[in-house]
């Protein structure tokens, strides 16, 4: 079968490799669609430091099962369209321990710390495998990215009666708008691309704020005089990080996807003076199933999302001009089966 490695930074190459065989309780997917994320672009310019390379890239996943792993029974059957969870857990560390084996310690996920699935076939534990008989192939492959933005917002314990402000429209920070909208909260999408934040709305912002031309402060203040409830960062800058802490309202909750990596000069007084929960977000745990159950009832603007559909052949080809100009693409989409 052929697969696609990122062998160095900035250089791919489509190889042969041997087709997977699956154990007892694995499925043998063919692969039919993969979206590129931020991770599958810092690996391809040398950025990621949990990645060595040559490396097989690509965790969201859309595929049909060719062979039903034995010990699934009749679920996931042969022909049975499904999407998978990319991350791996060890059972006994201490993230494990406490039933949150989305972080854990010793986690490896599919195209980053292991070789991922950019290749025609691909084996899988039966137990990562979601399917919905309602969803394309487009949608499924989009399910874990919105997840870890539903992730985000399980972390910030997001209500109805919740204002939410999110920086960053990219496919995850569109995750936790999706996310939060769908828990009937008043969300606010923050970005300085006026054709993301579109988006945002159309994917469930009540408000759209382009802090590039507007005052970011005024304006929160302005649909929430005591500033948000919830405040997301999905960005990972240090403006950002910093904006999130002044921003939200006393007592409230700061959940970050994103990660900055250079040093954060935060203002820790206002950590006590407003007696904030600020909590970390990684992966997804439970909310595929709830991803699945908002992409079904047509709540997420699937194609406006993606930029950018190109066969297999073309993998490597479409992680440079994502490289080259990056402001220009939202999500990349390979699709097999072309």
């Amino acid at each position: 079968m052929k697969s696609l490695f990122i062998t160095a930074p900035l250089s791919t190459e489509i190889r042969q490799s041997e087709k997977p065989t699956p154990s007892s309780e694995e499925a043998l997917l063919r692969v039919r669609r993969v979206g590129y994320c931020g991770s599958d672009l810092n690996t391809f310019r040398g950025n990621n430091p949990m990645v060595a390379l040559p490396r097989i890239p690509g965790h969201e996943v859309a595929a049909t099962v060719e062979r039903p792993a034995a010990a699934a029974g009749s679920q996931f059957p042969a022909g049975a369209n499904v999407t998978i969870s990319p991350y791996t857990s060890c059972g006994k560390c201490a993230s494990c321990r406490r039933g949150r084996p989305n972080a854990c310690q010793f986690n490896q996920t599919l195209g980053v710390q292991r070789d991922g699935a950019m290749a025609e076939y691909i084996t899988v534990p039966w137990r990562k495998l979601y399917g919905s008989q309602k969803l394309s192939l487009r949608e499924l492959a989009l399910v874990e990215p919105l997840s870890v933005g539903f992730h985000a917002v399980e972390r910030g314990r997001v209500n109805q009666s919740d204002v939410v402000a999110i920086f960053g429209c990219g496919a995850v920070g569109l995750g936790a708008v999706a996310g939060a909208a769908f828990r009937d909260a008043t969300v606010v999408a923050i970005d300085i691309d006026d054709g993301k934040l579109a988006i945002a709305q159309r994917a469930g912002a009540k408000h759209a704020v382009n802090s590039s031309h507007q005052s970011l402060h005024e304006a929160l203040r302005e649909i929430a005089p005591d500033g948000p409830d919830v405040v997301i960062e999905a960005v990972g800058l240090p403006t950002t990080f910093k904006a999130a802490i002044e921003e939200v309202a006393f007592t409230g909750r700061v959940v970050y996807i994103g990660y900055v990596k250079s040093a954060v000069d935060l203002p820790t007084n206002l950590f006590v003076q407003k007696e904030l929960n600020i909590l970390g977000s990684r992966n997804a745990l439970e909310e595929f199933p709830a991803v699945i159950r908002m992409l079904e009832q047509g709540r997420f603007p699937v194609d406006d999302v993606i930029s950018l559909v190109v066969p297999f052949a073309r993998a490597g080809q479409a992680l440079a001009q994502w490289n080259a100009d990056p402001a220009a693409i939202t999500r990349i989409l390979v699709d097999f089966d072309q």
